[in-house]
């Protein structure tokens, strides 16, 4: 038992998932008795989701510091993030809708229901975001009232400044509540995701199983298209550098992004390679980098776009072009509520399914796949918050001149 607790959280889910396909594959239907545990873990996942929404949310705004400084580096910085956030969520939409994952497994989720989403009508139901009861969309779940109510906050808070320090540090030190807690909730994930492997081994088919690759391959994919061609192409033709000498420069830092797979952990060394090896400015990469560890997540965002076709097809939903409007929206703005740590995507992609108004017995799925996966989101978010850092700094001809093309 020494041993078990010695190793690191995604050994511990690998050797479950490796052990829930064995039970599911040995036991088939009878495997249902270790069911239950399962059912503990989403329901502790469940338990996560509006706090962590709400806390997150509302730190990500005021980490942007006060209104006067989002006219300057705070603004550029802003609209770089929201800018490679939307285009990453609906890449990764845009990949899965070719690729299309889950398709020869429609509806296999559904078992027989008839699973829906909200019907989104535009107009009526950017009305229905605002929530005339905060308390209400909570107790609820209504994630899109309660991601907008929290919005709303953060902003409010940013502009009163220093009359409401207190709340600025508990939305802070509530964020730092979460994050410990959904680390704590993760330690129990390889027994959930045991049980919840084993069941849904015990009674998947083998066009599933395909599926899944299927849908691994469309995140590997739009992973490559942002680091490849997105991120070149807005250094070379906004920073005027030069793409290959970037990467060279923060070659350690995606390493260390790739092998940690958590953008929390990664921030000491963007922070010293920004300085250093892009000579930024401490004013620039002091704040975008920290910034961008919490709101600027665009490996999370194009995943939550491949998520949302992969789900629609595996509940036998009819995929319209408002919902892929709604899947974008969600990708941008569940990307900036994720915590910068291992496995917080799970979490968000449970987020994304409750806030659709779908089951979450896509879970498991996701949770095998998620430490494969990851080393490609995290890379790409590390990326993507120092190319920020490079393309501001030059903008302000503040940039280390060898890097320019």
């Amino acid at each position: 038992m020494t041993w078990w607790f010695r190793q690191k959280l995604f050994i511990q889910i690998a050797i479950c998932i490796g052990l829930g396909i064995g039970l599911g594959f040995v036991m088939g239907d009878r495997v249902s008795v270790i069911a239950p545990v399962g059912d503990i873990f989403l329901r502790l996942l469940k338990m996560l989701i509006v706090p962590l929404t709400f806390f997150t949310l509302i730190n990500g705004v005021l980490k942007m510091g006060d209104l006067r400084s989002l006219r300057s580096v705070g603004g550029r910085t802003l609209g770089y993030y929201l800018l490679t956030s939307l285009s990453a969520a609906s890449i990764g939409m845009g990949v899965a809708l070719v690729l299309q994952p889950g398709k020869e497994a429609l509806g296999v989720l559904s078992e027989g229901a008839n699973v829906e989403t909200a019907h989104y009508r535009f107009i009526e139901n950017l009305i229905e975001w605002i929530p005339t009861n905060p308390i209400q969309a909570m107790a609820s779940s209504n994630m899109l009232q309660v991601i907008v109510f929290s919005l709303i906050t953060g902003v409010t808070l940013l502009a009163l400044g220093k009359r409401v320090e207190g709340l600025a540090r508990l939305a802070g030190e509530g964020t730092y509540l979460m994050i410990r807690m959904t680390e704590y909730v993760m330690k129990c994930a390889p027994y959930g995701i045991l049980a919840l492997i084993a069941n849904m081994v015990g009674t998947m088919s083998t066009n599933m199983l395909s599926e899944v690759g299927r849908f691994v391959l469309s995140d590997v994919v739009s992973m490559a298209l942002i680091l490849i061609i997105v991120y070149p192409l807005l250094l070379r033709f906004i920073g005027h550098m030069h793409p290959i000498r970037f990467y060279r420069s923060i070659a350690p830092a995606m390493l260390v992004a790739a092998s940690t797979t958590s953008s929390s952990a990664t921030l000491p060394v963007s922070l010293r390679i920004a300085g250093k090896n892009l000579g930024a400015p401490e004013s620039v990469y002091g704040f975008a980098l920290p910034l961008g560890m919490t709101i600027n997540m665009d490996g999370m965002a194009a995943s939550l776009g491949v998520i949302g076709v992969f789900s629609a097809n595996l509940y036998g939903i009819q995929i319209t072009t408002l919902l892929l409007v709604q899947f974008v929206f969600l990708g941008l703005i569940l990307s900036i509520g994720t915590a910068g740590i291992k496995s917080s995507g799970v979490v968000m992609s449970t987020v994304l399914l409750q806030t659709l108004n779908l089951p979450l017995t896509l879970i498991p799925i996701l949770a095998a796949v998620w430490p494969v996966i990851d080393i490609g989101h995290t890379t790409a978010n590390v990326t993507g918050d120092l190319c920020g850092t490079a393309l501001i700094a030059s903008r302000m001809d503040a940039i280390d001149e060898s890097l320019r093309r």
